[in-house]
């Protein structure tokens, strides 16, 4: 009886120790998984497109409301540390973007690739990457994920190829990673991502035909935030079907602020292009919160009641939480425990972006090449000279 009464008062302790919103998450009794419908998507040159239901899993859940809550707070501590002039130069912003970032990994494989335009913090992070890395990279710092020389546009990861600040010059490149893939016989697709303000450029209209020529294993992807840099599509474009660029080549227009919709839509994109039909095109239609980037406020095309309708109805994270809360797949508490934890990851990150040393000026010349011996690199006149180490 004594033994019995000890071991109570032991499980009593432990249980005061916890916070009390732990005690009650762990005793709830949650569901495995919940089936919910999406939005069907518009399909061009496709009989049939991804299915219009689909089965989430509380892990899957709480891990994607997890990546979602990191890039949109990695992306509001970068506004805060640019404002600071702690990070200079470009800064484009992805916050309200996250079910792309997030959705499109969750629907290929670590060894698939992906390439993308100057929009590119969350990819660099869903791809594989800390948080730490990513900031001390936009802080100029030698801790970055490229040794605090390429900034925010120029991020790289395993089988992630930026980070590109020329408008659409990512897609050639990545249609020929695509080529690499059939190349190889490996079954790898590449995902080639541009905004619709490069949608109209005459590069994007060469790599599709000769994706198509060859049957690349190539996901061309339009992320449609609706405004290229201050200018609306449809002022834009004549045609705003971005989906049907492709003319040849398949389409699909995807919800791009549901994360179960864009994660089902890469799914099926990926399956038709390792088939051997060759690439797929998919736009996915989205919205960016910040402005073009950070030298744009945002509001002088666009109003703030029409950002703050988007905010309220349509926002990622938001529409996830629903889902996870009101089909017992989390709870309220549950997911503010998640938002706490990482609020001090990014907080810790930022910490660490101010604090680690700049690159030295001798370093400048290294990493051109991966596996050369090193050589002499001229600096800016004849007399400069810097040493390259691979």
């Amino acid at each position: 009886m004594r033994k019995m009464l000890a071991a109570v008062s032991r499980v009593l302790a432990g249980a005061a120790q916890k916070p009390a919103s732990r005690v009650l998450v762990a005793s709830r009794n949650f569901a495995n998984d919940a089936t919910f419908e999406i939005k069907k998507c518009d399909l061009h040159r496709l009989e049939e497109g991804p299915p219009v239901t689909t089965v989430l899993t509380r892990e899957d859940g709480l891990k994607y409301y997890r990546m979602m809550q990191t890039v949109r707070r990695m992306e509001l501590k970068a506004d805060q540390l640019y404002k600071q002039k702690i990070i200079r130069g470009f800064c484009h912003l992805c916050d309200g973007q996250e079910a792309c970032c997030v959705g499109l990994e969750a629907g290929i494989n670590p060894t698939d690739h992906l390439i993308t335009a100057y929009r590119a913090h969350g990819f660099t992070f869903t791809r594989g990457l800390p948080v730490r890395a990513i900031l001390a990279e936009l802080t100029g710092r030698r801790g970055g994920c490229a040794k605090g020389k390429g900034g925010s546009m120029h991020m790289y990861a395993k089988n992630f190829y930026g980070g590109n600040g020329i408008v659409g010059a990512q897609v050639p490149l990545g249609a020929g990673i695509a080529l690499a893939c059939k190349y190889n016989g490996k079954d790898e697709v590449c995902l080639t991502l541009y905004g619709d303000g490069a949608a109209n450029q005459g590069q994007i209209f060469e790599a599709y035909n000769m994706a198509a020529l060859w049957k690349l294993p190539c996901i061309f992807i339009c992320e449609n935030n609706r405004y290229g840099m201050g200018t609306s599509v449809e002022r834009a474009a004549a045609s705003t079907d971005y989906y049907k660029r492709g003319d040849f080549i398949p389409g699909l227009r995807v919800d791009g602020m549901d994360i179960l919709c864009v994660r089902e839509a890469t799914k099926f994109a990926a399956a038709y292009c390792r088939s051997g039909k060759g690439p797929i095109l998919m736009e996915l239609q989205t919205y960016r919160y910040h402005g073009h980037s950070m030298s744009d406020p945002g509001v002088s095309y666009r109003t703030r009641e029409e950002i703050q309708e988007v905010r309220s109805k349509s926002d990622p994270i938001m529409l996830l939480k629903d889902r996870m809360v009101n089909s017992n797949l989390a709870s309220v508490e549950e997911l503010k425990e998640i938002d706490v934890e990482v609020r001090k990851e990014i907080e810790d990150a930022a910490q660490f972006a101010t604090a680690d040393p700049e690159p030295p000026l001798e370093e400048l010349g290294y990493h051109i090449y991966s596996s050369d011996p090193p050589f002499e690199v001229r600096g800016a006149n004849q007399w400069i000279k810097f040493k390259s180490v691979s």
